[in-house]
This record gives structure tokens, sequence and C-alpha cells, in this order.
């Protein structure tokens, strides 16, 4: 093949690619509400889409959604929620490094909830680890009036530790504060579906549902675990 029909076939192959993407987005948006990212699963014809925070898969022609997880069978790896993970919206989250920070977690809590300070004082003793806390007020106006005043705090880390670990609790939230990021880490934990506190995600993508101590979550940063 000449290279000018060369160029005109691989032009031809890509603009058919934009147009299957463009397809399969206006599909699913019918279907389930504005698409966010849309992009190749590591499945041949399937495609990943996020809406509203959560990920579906759909096929090439747009005829099938899929609700669930992709796993990976040669690690076990769970595909879905390693990407769920990786998009969370870390720089609404309240950040607390010991260590050199190379373990990471994510947890969502409420400053009201007992397991939640109790997990919150496991936390102090885990080495190495980096904590993504999502402020989720979900036991009433007290919880959110703790919250706001956590989130205007001049450091909402020792704000939160302070609370959660020793009762001393941060001045109330100025009128004037920005509480947007609040109030869409609120809304987060509505897409993703967390029903309680604490809700705790790790980077390996498993998710758990409740209180667990320090020795079970060092294991989960632990190789082959």
């Amino acid at each position: 093949m000449k290279l000018p029909l060369l160029a005109a076939a691989l032009a031809c192959v890509s603009l058919v690619a934009v147009a299957d993407e463009a397809e399969v987005k206006k599909a699913v948006e019918a279907r389930l509400g504005k698409v966010e990212k849309i992009a190749r699963a590591p499945m041949p014809g399937i495609w990943e889409v996020t809406v509203d925070g959560q990920i579906f898969y759909a096929d090439d022609k747009a005829n099938y959604l899929i609700f669930g997880n992709l796993l990976d069978m040669k690690t076990g790896k769970n595909l879905t929620a390693e990407r769920q993970f990786n998009s969370l919206p870390l720089e609404l989250a309240v950040k607390q490094v010991r260590g050199s920070g190379k373990n990471v977690m994510v947890t969502f809590e409420d400053p009201n909830c007992g397991y939640c300070k109790k997990l919150a004082k496991d936390i102090l003793t885990l080495k190495d680890v980096t904590v993504y806390t999502f402020l989720l007020p979900v036991l009433g106006d007290d919880s959110y009036e703790k919250s706001k005043a956590i989130w205007c705090a001049p450091d909402k880390s020792k704000a939160w530790i302070d609370w959660m670990t020793a009762g001393k609790a941060p001045p109330a939230a100025p009128a004037k504060c920005d509480i947007s990021g609040l109030n869409k880490s609120a809304q987060l934990g509505g897409k993703l579906r967390i029903n309680g506190t604490p809700a705790i995600f790790f980077a390996g993508g498993e998710r758990v549902g409740g209180y667990i101590p320090a020795a079970e979550i060092e294991k989960r940063f632990s190789p082959g675990s």
C-alpha cells in the first residue's frame, strides 16, 4: 500500500473509533445520565464508563450495559475497585501522613461516630501510612456542625485528630468559610452508596464497611496478603 493510501486508511480507522466512542457515550447517557469519563476497558470490545462517580461497562455496539466488578483472572485484582479508588477526589479529604506514607488508605467518617473514634486512635499506631479521610456527617445536625468546624480549621488534620482521639473540639466555623468542599465530600459518600461509617478503602481495591483494628489494616498493607 502506498504511503498516502496508508495514511488515509489510518485516518478512517481513527474516525471510526471516535464515532464508536460517541455512539456508546450517547447510548449510555440515554439510560444512566451524563457520562463523566469513557475509555477502553482492559477487556476487548468493552468500554469503561463513569456516571455519577460509578463505573459501568458497555459493549462496542452499545447494546448491553454491565453493572459489577471486572476482575483480572491472572492477578486476582479487582480492576473496577482499583479504578474507583484511583479516581477519588483526594483534594477533598483530610490528609494525615505517618512515617514514609507509602501505604495508602481512604476513610469516610462522621465526627460523632464511636467506631470512627476507635479507628482514629488505631490509625495513630500505624507506621508508614497516608490516610485520606472524607468527612461524611450522617448522624445529624451536630455532626454537620462539627464537620464544618474541622473543615474550616487552619490545620484540618490536627483538628480532626484532636477531636477524634482526645475530644478537643475546634472553634466553630466562621461565617465566611467556604464549605463547598465539605458538601462535595458528603455528596461523594452518597454516590459511593456508603450507608454507614466508618467505611474504609484500600489502594488494592478492597472496601470494608465498618471498623477493623490496626492489625487487620496492617495485613492489607502487607505484600501478598
